[in-house]
């Protein structure tokens, strides 16, 4: 039998950026989550108001849901961890929304010793509004250092906009200067670090139940809900393994 996760009476908040990665995982049934809530993406070029956004995220999701999971990395704002602390709430173990579809082994092994600027399909569509401040000189210092760019795609999105939209494709080239190239990966990756967050949240759940009365001394109905609480652990683990 397929070993998976719920992620019921949870409520999910993350950067815009993924917006269609996260809604792909809600729709084919992966992500049952209580309510997903997004933040404008590219906020991380702007700390205060990302702070701003995702405090009231955070405070919306509490109005569906007690546990939330956070979906931004350490690296998207220096206050990250005191933003998101609190009781019921987690964050994705990542540095940011390209770490979360690519860990660094597999991106030194995509890039193949070439020098890569990473981007994600929610930078194709947002990246106007994610580098509305820069000028073409940072723009030119930033991006011919790099020998191409690359579009870590789980959902054919470069494909899509190259029918539909092509001029906006060559617009970001010409204005990067490098070519952009698609790359297909899958979303296990994400799957893995959402996964990782329930089974953060049973683990504390079960120490807690062992704190509270010794294993030797429980009654029966106890060391079920321990034992229930326990495979469904082990069951979320082996879903998120394949990261």
């Amino acid at each position: 039998m397929e070993k998976h996760v719920s992620f019921k009476d949870y409520s999910i908040v993350s950067c815009g950026i993924l917006y269609r990665e996260l809604n792909y995982l809600r729709d084919t049934g992966f992500l049952n989550a209580d309510k997903i809530l997004y933040t404008e993406p590219g906020l991380h070029a702007n700390p205060d108001e990302l702070k701003l956004q995702l405090t009231r995220k955070l405070e919306e999701a509490r109005n569906h849901s007690w546990k939330i999971i956070v979906v931004y990395g350490k690296d998207c704002h220096p206050e990250i961890d005191r933003i998101t602390q609190g009781e019921g709430i987690s964050r994705v173990d990542a540095e940011g929304c390209i770490d979360m579809l690519a860990d660094s082994k597999q991106r030194t092994g995509i890039s193949e010793g070439e020098k890569i600027y990473w981007l994600s399909p929610g930078w194709l569509k947002f990246w106007k509004q994610i580098f509305k401040a820069w000028d073409i000189g940072l723009a030119n210092e930033t991006f011919p250092q790099n020998d191409t760019a690359i579009i870590l795609d789980s959902l054919n999105i470069f494909s899509e906009y190259s029918e539909q939209h092509p001029e906006k494709l060559l617009e970001l080239s010409d204005w990067m200067k490098i070519p952009i190239e698609p790359y297909t990966i899958s979303l296990e990756r994400l799957k893995g670090l959402l996964s990782d967050c329930v089974v953060r949240d049973m683990e504390k759940k079960i120490e807690e139940l062992k704190d509270r009365w010794p294993i030797h001394s429980a009654k029966p109905s106890m060391l079920a809900e321990l034992e229930d609480l326990e495979e469904k652990r082990d069951a979320a683990k082996e879903a998120g393994r394949k990261k």
